[in-house]
């Protein structure tokens, strides 16, 4: 049994305060995070049996593309390709398909000003990565240069990466102060806390990690950057999903949750939906509270649209990357 007392986790986390003032209640002095390996990849199993018929399949393939974050991190990004992505996130899909927008457009920080002129009043909001990406290992001054830096070129979301050495060594007090500032410094931006839960070995970590963000004053929790392998995993969202649903029952406060990298086909998209519903309830399926970190899957979930809208599938060459 895996028992850690709040206050080990940090001095200065911001969500304790904020449920006390909201519903008077103070955060109980321990909370079991045990995590039941064999139960969780049974229920994560079991999400991705379910069947779902034609109607309420079209539904849930248009609520995961409105739900996206339409990301391009690489090396050779460019301007150019920022606005090609843009214009895909604006209009994913021929205008007879009634596919909404995706919910934003994930970049580098350098890139955050293209995006939001590309963007305009469209809606459709601009995230950045920050802290680092992928590996968080730069002072913290550093870090939150660049979060203000992406927050005044217009960043409407900070995705920012824990320290992963930090919180393995068992420093959680230093990875949480380094959130807290991060929120800080994100102005009215919103935050997602990257755990790479790839990198922190069990599910007992992820858990720890995701309580740890939540309690530090996170809006979002995301499994992954998206260059570790394995990124999100069906057993892992779970707990983190378990994790949120547990923290909302305590404070009443909703935190959300983005799954990123290795989610590549819209069956798998549609899995993920349900198990958002049967853990969290209807009010976390929207893009205010759940996301999709998506290159490769937004594809895949366009051509499942055709195929039940016209009875046959298309090329993937009809769709443009990412």
């Amino acid at each position: 049994m895996l028992t850690i007392p709040m206050q080990a986790l940090s001095s200065k986390m911001h969500a304790p305060a904020r449920a006390e003032s909201r519903n008077g209640s103070s955060t109980p002095a321990a909370i079991n995070l045990s995590v039941d390996q064999v139960m969780v990849e049974e229920r994560a199993a079991a999400f991705a049996k379910r069947s779902i018929k034609t109607s309420a399949k079209l539904a849930g393939l248009k609520l995961a593309i409105s739900m996206m974050d339409l990301t391009t991190l690489e090396g050779k990004d460019t301007p150019g390709k920022v606005a090609f992505v843009c214009r895909k996130a604006m209009q994913p899909m021929d205008p007879r398909y009634d596919v909404p927008p995706c919910a934003a457009v994930c970049v580098y920080p350098n890139l955050v000003k293209p995006a939001k002129r590309f963007l305009g009043s469209s809606g459709v909001k601009v995230a950045s990565v920050a802290t680092a990406f992928p590996t968080g290992l730069m002072p913290l001054k550093l870090k939150l240069q660049e979060v203000r830096s992406a927050a005044r070129d217009g960043a409407d979301e900070i995705d920012m990466v824990i320290d992963r050495g930090q919180f393995l060594s068992g420093n959680y007090n230093r990875v949480s102060d380094e959130i807290a500032a991060t929120k800080e410094a994100c102005g009215a931006a919103h935050l997602k806390v990257i755990l790479e839960t790839g990198e922190l070995q069990t599910y007992d970590n992820v858990r720890i990690a995701s309580e740890l963000a939540m309690r530090a004053g996170t809006d979002f929790i995301k499994t992954s950057t998206g260059k570790v392998t394995p990124a999100a995993t069906m057993p892992v969202t779970l707990v983190m999903l378990e994790a949120i649903r547990d923290y909302f029952y305590e404070t009443g406060i909703r935190i959300g949750m983005k799954p990123a990298g290795g989610i590549r086909t819209a069956k798998q998209a549609l899995a993920y939906l349900v198990m958002v519903k049967e853990t969290l309830g209807d009010d976390w399926l929207t893009a205010d509270l759940f996301r999709f970190g998506a290159s490769t899957l937004a594809n895949d979930v366009l051509m499942q649209i055709a195929k039940v809208v016209d009875g046959n599938y298309q090329s993937g060459d009809y769709f443009s990357l990412p």
